[in-house]
Order: C-alpha cells, then sequence, then structure tokens
C-alpha cells in the first residue's frame, strides 16, 4: 500500500523540479535550433540562447525557469493492482497540500483567483485547482504522477476550439491549425517556440483536453504510432515553422519546437478540433511511485501508455 506521505511527496518534488528546470529534450530542442541557425547574430538566436542561460542559471541557483508558473496541473496514471493509503480520495488532499506548501515556499507563484471576485487565497489551491486529471491503466501497478506549471501566456493566447463538419476533412484541419498558430505567435503572445497539442474528436471538452495532453505531456520529437497522425505532425511543424514568426515573435526560425496530434472518437456528423499551446520552456517533472513505497524520477512521462519514440 502507498502511503499518503509518498504521494505529497512525489507532488511536492516534482512541481520543484519543474518549476526550475526544463526537461531534457526540450533542452535538446534549444541546442539543436541554435545549432541550427545560419545568422549568429539573429534576434531568434539570441533569445534561443539567453532563454537556454536564464533557465541553466534557475537551475543552478534554485530559483523559477520562468517567473509565470501559471495553472498548477497534475496528471496521474493509476495502476491496477495500486492501493493507497486512505484511499483514492487522499489523491486530491494530498495534490492539494503539496501545492499549497510549494506555493508557501515561492515555487510557485500566487496566481489562481476566483474569476469573478478576483479574490486570491494565495494558496493556489481554489475552485478546482490544482486541477487533477485521473487514467486508470491496468498495463502498470504504480503511480506515475507529472506536475504541469502551465503558464499563462501559452493557455490565455494560445487555445482555440471548432466545430467542423466532415466535408473539412484533412484539409479544414491543416487550416484551422495554421490559423490558430498565427493568432498564439502574433507578437510572440503564446511565448513561442512552442510545442503545439492538436486535438481531434470527442466531445468539445474532450477534444480541448486531450490537445493539452498532446502539448504538455508528450517529449518534443515524439511521434505518433499511426502513420497517418505521424505524418500530420511532420506536416505541421514545417507549416508553422514556414510562417516565420520566430521565438517569441522575433523572425525567423523555429516558431515550434514540434507538433502532437491526438484523436478520440466522435459523433459521426461532427469534426472538432482543438488547438493548445505549450511555451517554449515547456515546465513539466514525473515521478513514479511504486507499490513498495519507492520513488523514481522520469525524463518525461508515458500518458498515452505506449512508450516513448523519439
Amino acid at each position: 500500500m502507498i502511503a499518503q506521505s509518498l504521494v505529497y511527496q512525489a507532488v511536492y518534488e516534482a512541481f520543484s523540479r519543474a518549476s526550475r528546470s526544463i526537461p531534457r529534450d526540450v533542452e535538446d530542442a534549444f541546442l539543436r535550433h541554435i545549432e541550427e541557425c545560419s545568422t549568429p547574430a539573429s534576434l531568434g538566436r539570441v533569445h534561443l540562447e539567453k532563454t537556454l542561460e536564464n533557465v541553466r542559471t534557475a537551475e543552478r541557483e534554485s530559483t523559477l525557469a520562468c517567473p509565470d508558473t501559471g495553472y498548477p496541473t497534475v496528471y496521474i496514471r493509476v495502476g491496477r493492482q495500486v492501493e493507497l493509503e486512505g484511499g483514492m480520495f487522499a489523491l486530491t488532499e494530498q495534490v492539494e497540500r503539496a501545492v499549497a506548501c510549494v506555493t508557501a515556499e515561492s515555487k510557485l507563484r500566487k496566481t489562481m483567483v476566483n474569476p469573478i471576485t478576483r479574490e486570491n487565497p494565495l494558496t493556489n489551491v481554489i475552485g478546482g485547482m490544482p486541477h487533477i486529471e485521473l487514467k486508470f491503466d491496468k498495463t502498470i501497478d504504480y503511480l506515475e504522477i507529472t506536475a504541469v506549471p502551465k503558464g499563462g501566456g501559452s493557455e490565455i493566447c494560445g487555445t482555440y476550439y471548432r466545430m467542423m463538419v466532415p466535408l473539412d476533412g484533412l484539409d479544414g484541419i491543416y487550416t484551422f491549425v495554421i490559423d490558430s498558430a498565427l493568432k498564439a505567435l502574433e507578437s510572440g503572445r503564446s511565448c513561442p517556440p512552442n510545442i503545439v497539442g492538436v486535438g481531434i474528436g470527442g466531445t468539445a471538452d474532450v477534444c480541448m483536453k486531450i490537445a493539452k495532453q498532446a502539448a504538455v505531456l508528450r517529449p518534443v520529437g515524439d511521434r505518433h504510432p499511426d502513420d497517418l497522425i505521424s505524418d500530420m505532425e511532420k506536416k505541421l511543424v514545417k507549416a508553422i515553422n514556414a510562417l516565420g514568426m520566430g521565438p517569441m515573435g522575433t523572425g525567423g526560425e523555429p516558431s515550434c519546437f514540434d507538433v502532437h496530434v491526438e484523436w478520440a472518437g466522435t459523433h459521426t456528423a461532427a469534426l472538432p478540433v482543438a488547438f493548445n499551446a505549450q511555451c517554449s520552456v515547456a515546465r513539466r517533472a514525473t515521478v513514479r511511485v511504486y507499490r513498495d513505497n519507492s520513488i523514481e524520477e522520469l525524463d518525461w512521462p508515458d500518458w498515452f501508455g505506449r512508450g516513448i519514440s523519439r
């Protein structure tokens, strides 16, 4: 049986790590694009270099990788034989407790407020925040906890949805994604280079949910196992980078590090599509908690349960 204290520790450590550092796949993307930039003095390359320098300083000095720690979001995969002290209700209690603690220690900024009164409890625990998503997976026997401090810039300026019709087809999907990218990238509003998540199918809420999961839970370079979807991802990366918006809207490339597409079954008369952008520092941290109460830190999650193809 997994102790509640271990869940608290895992969430606390994941948010602490995510707030001060970037994942290895994201750092590799920065380095690759810096190396590929043909103009050493270009604003785009300078921005990439300075962002990476700032992030490394934050990790070394245990400060924030970005001052906007945004929306505290936690994704938890629950294995088939996992038992938790106090039952599954304890997950919410321990996540909220850990988020309040890292907030008090200034590892998360106090950004969550009542949307109407603007009241701020100064804990990031209010009205469904931190947001917790559970996924039950019979193929694993552990808890996999991923903390994602989703920045406000990418979420506020990089979220779009449209209900299309089947006749729109692939061309309609491509057009919607490119149009959304233009809006998100304008003047660097979504803090590009982005990792773009595209959700296709489901209901409106499912479509938007899988778009965000695709943006924040798959590492840069991961390709969908379905060849049709993988081909879409590659074409969309090329198309978005061809827009020439560049890092923080400074021009050139890259405008995005990657595009990830996920789909869900939908109504025969529907074609819902959603767009969600993750900012360039793409903060996330994953911890697995095993039934013997041991903990393992991971470079990235396996939320979709199909391994990682990079």
